[in-house]
């Protein structure tokens, strides 16, 4: 039996009282990795934002990690963020402190104390995104690709169960835009699921996944059409 991770039902999604989409149905699993594609103002961020609980959800039944996004209160919203990572296509990245202090930062305000656990952390995930050797720059000295891969190392920080990337790949270059969605494949593979939002849709068929469309105010599966494309 798969594990569903988010579950939405029948959801609609209203912004400033103006329908985005409804009608959705969507289940992410375990270990999946998702594409949202779809013309800009067509929602794919929007329905992002019920996710992680940015946004409410208008109408339906959607589940994300056990917590019910119709009725979740405000202060349990922390905590399911905790168990989500977050990767925007503008960093956000704080510029007065170290790419270490940046990690370390976050690690502190999730709860962990031990100064030896944080730092044996921070090297693993440093580790993970090849930024190693890096930890003491600030975010100002580091490339384009080297800051979206330092967003990447803080979203994995608490191990989340989903990681939601949102155009993480908008101002890179083609080739270290490919090295980022290789860098969230191989997250994928070690057992965080992957929904990201993007227009280049290369990268769909050098690292397969599901694919959604937003468009008509509707989301439709459109995996079909582009496994299709590639064989």
């Amino acid at each position: 039996m798969e594990e569903a991770l988010i579950t939405y039902k029948d959801v609609e999604i209203c912004q400033q009282d103006l329908s985005v989409l409804s009608n959705i149905d969507l289940q992410l699993n375990k270990g999946e990795f998702v594409y949202l594609i779809g013309k800009v103002g067509s929602g794919k961020t929007s329905l992002l934002k019920t996710i992680y609980g940015e946004l409410d959800i208008a109408a339906g039944d959607a589940e994300v990690l056990g917590y019910n996004m119709a009725t979740i209160k405000r202060k349990h919203i922390p905590q399911l963020r905790r168990q989500l990572g977050i990767v925007f296509q503008d960093f956000q990245l704080l510029t007065d402190r170290s790419v270490y202090d940046n990690l370390d930062f976050v690690l502190r305000a999730t709860g962990w104390t031990n100064k030896q656990s944080i730092k044996e952390r921070i090297e693993e995930v440093l580790q993970l995104v090849g930024m190693n050797h890096k930890g003491y720059k600030f975010p100002n000295e580091l490339s384009g690709g080297e800051q979206q891969r330092i967003v990447i190392a803080r979203a994995v920080l608490n191990s989340p169960d989903i990681i939601l990337a949102d155009e993480p790949t908008g101002n890179l270059d083609v080739e270290t835009g490919k090295a980022i969605v290789q860098l969230l494949h191989d997250i994928c593979q070690s057992g965080s699921s992957v929904i990201m939002t993007t227009h280049n849709l290369q990268l769909l068929s050098q690292f397969p996944g599901r694919v959604f469309r937003c468009e008509g105010h509707s989301l439709q599966d459109v995996t079909e059409e582009f496994t299709k494309e590639i064989n």
